[in-house]
């Protein structure tokens, strides 16, 4: 009877402390917050192989996971949709841009079968703030161009940049600090809203990154301690126009007049190195665009001056993050914050100079100072009188060892960087890099959900949400085997792919371009098409995109 009694107080011992421990879970919910880089490569960051200093992301990739194998949809605006919502972008109504068309998949703006993080997690007791580029809403253009030049200059004011009712403010965030269009003056910011207030004039030393990062700091500072927090914090760099503090490009000034491929190479070493490329299954892609040397290059000054602003601008945001991650530190919540850290696409191989003023491109500061667009490299990129890119060979760098950049649908396009910070609960090995799951930027709805014990709805505001597509990636957060998702899809003006299994589709957006076929478990760098080799699984898998598009509202143009 005296060991009964004993195994029975021992019983009801454990489950007590079972309940407790889950009453613990359900009531002390992770803060979460995501961090989303504009534009950056897969390999810019210190621990993913880059030669930029990033100490703080360096950190959290120490103390957190790194993920290989994580998508984003190629594009800026896209990806957004796709992370806020939980669905591919098209489902969400940005399959393109933000210009508002009749076709389902393209209105340019988050439609009403969606919800976002905030809302979901609001429901939940979250206290929600978002700061920085948001991008998801129809932009609103002054008619006459000569007017809508004096509004990107800041010599005339409107009250809206979109509607307001696609505001974040009005999509779940109770504070919101940020641009509510893509391209910025990182000096004197279009668009930038302070809640539902535009923000008529920034101080003289204002600088954007720091501008983000002290707000996100603020907002902590500022939330209650008895309720969990959701942030989303979008940076607009490194998204051109390269512009960045002299102090800070004056640490690079030298790093990059080595070239391109010298760069390029050294990356790819280092990343082996990390354990994060295997170069039996990995090799290094072809360049770009490899009739161009840098031995013969005119323009070697100013190319390598353009490079060390794009770093400058990197190493600016990881600063600001440092500040961010001191913050959370000092108010005890570091280690109960999940951190996640991406970018919404490849690097960028465009040349902004090219594009000239206009739409979204000033063409003279506030005080009537000509922008100068240098399509002939005669001014050095970084202070705010220019209006600058790197170009396909640096972009080709930024995303090595992948093939291509932004906009396309092969993996320097779509793959991204993606560290998970959570010391609390993590059970994965910290600083590990998970090779295995493959992941997707709809994917932290579902993930965010599990960890905050929410609900996703099936109806919000009166309006049939539509079912999220993304999976979880808390598995493998705690260690456990977790292969993500089986088939991922892709389609932005026309560039798509289908990945499947170990197989990857893909096709250029050109009319005349045909489907190339690479095994991405023998060969990710898509070195080597098997198209001829394998026609009939380029048949199957074209078919399946099909059937995916049909179900998502996919319908490129002609």
């Amino acid at each position: 009877m005296k060991n009964l009694l004993l195994l029975l107080l021992s019983i009801l011992f454990l489950s007590a402390n079972s309940y407790s421990q889950k009453r613990e879970t359900k009531t002390n919910p992770p803060n979460i917050l995501v961090i989303m880089a504009d534009d950056l490569g897969y390999s810019d960051l210190g621990c993913y192989g880059g030669e930029i200093e990033t100490p703080n992301l360096d950190f959290l990739a120490k103390e957190g996971v790194r993920f290989k194998q994580f998508y984003n949809t190629s594009r800026c605006c896209p990806s957004r949709a796709a992370l806020l919502t939980g669905q591919y972008n098209h489902v969400a109504g940005i399959g393109e841009m933000t210009t508002q068309t009749e076709a389902p998949g393209y209105q340019g703006h988050l439609t009403d079968n969606t919800v976002t993080l905030a809302e979901v997690l609001k429901e939940a007791g979250y206290q929600t703030a978002m700061v920085g580029k948001w991008h998801v809403s129809n932009t609103i253009v002054q008619p006459d161009a000569k007017e809508q030049l004096k509004w990107l200059n800041h010599q005339s004011t409107h009250p809206l940049f979109s509607p307001i009712e696609q505001y974040p403010t009005r999509r779940g965030f109770d504070k919101y600090y940020g641009t509510i269009w893509g391209v910025v003056d990182f000096f004197d910011p279009f668009s930038l809203v302070n809640g539902e207030e535009a923000v008529r004039s920034v101080p003289d030393d204002y600088y954007h990154t720091d501008a983000l990062n002290d707000t996100a700091v603020a907002y902590i500072e500022n939330f209650s301690k008895d309720q969990p927090f959701f942030m989303y914090l979008a940076h607009n760099a490194p998204h051109w126009p390269l512009q960045a503090l002299p102090e800070d490009i004056a640490k690079y000034e030298n790093t990059y007049q080595v070239g391109w491929q010298a760069i390029r190479e050294q990356r790819y070493k280092r990343m082996v190195d990390l354990g994060l490329i295997d170069p039996k299954t990995e090799p290094l892609s072809e360049r770009l665009h490899p009739e161009q040397s840098w031995e013969d290059n005119p323009n070697k000054e100013w190319d390598a001056h353009a490079m060390a602003v794009h770093a400058a601008m990197v190493d600016r945001m990881d600063q600001g993050i440092g500040r961010i991650i001191d913050k959370l530190r000092e108010r005890g919540q570091l280690d109960n914050t999940l951190i996640v850290f991406l970018s919404d696409n490849g690097a960028s191989p465009e040349n902004a100079m090219r594009y000239g003023p206009g739409f979204d491109r000033p063409s003279q500061t506030r005080d009537g100072e000509t922008i100068h667009y240098p399509v002939d490299k005669d001014v050095l990129p970084g202070p705010q009188t220019t209006f600058t890119s790197f170009g396909a060979n640096w972009a080709n760098v930024s995303n090595t060892p992948w093939r291509e950049a932004k906009a396309q649908s092969f993996e320097g396009g779509v793959r991204t960087p993606m560290i998970a910070f959570l010391p609390k609960s993590m059970k994965a090995k910290r600083g590990s890099i998970n090779n295995q799951h493959v992941g997707h930027i709809m994917d932290f709805m579902n993930t965010f959900i599990e960890i905050a014990d929410a609900d996703y709805p099936a109806t919000f505001n009166g309006h049939e949400i539509t079912a999220s597509d993304g999976i979880s990636f808390l598995s493998a957060l705690h260690g456990k085997k977790s292969n993500g998702h089986e088939e991922l899809f892709n389609e932005h003006f026309n560039a798509k792919y289908a990945r499947i299994g170990d197989w990857k589709l893909v096709v250029r957006p050109r009319a005349e371009s045909k489907w190339e076929l690479y095994n991405v478990k023998t060969d990710a760098t898509e070195t080597k098409n098997l198209a001829t080799t394998y026609p009939q699984k380029v048949k199957e898998m074209s078919e399946r995109w099909k059937v995916w598009a049909d179900q998502h509202q996919v319908y490129p143009k002609p």
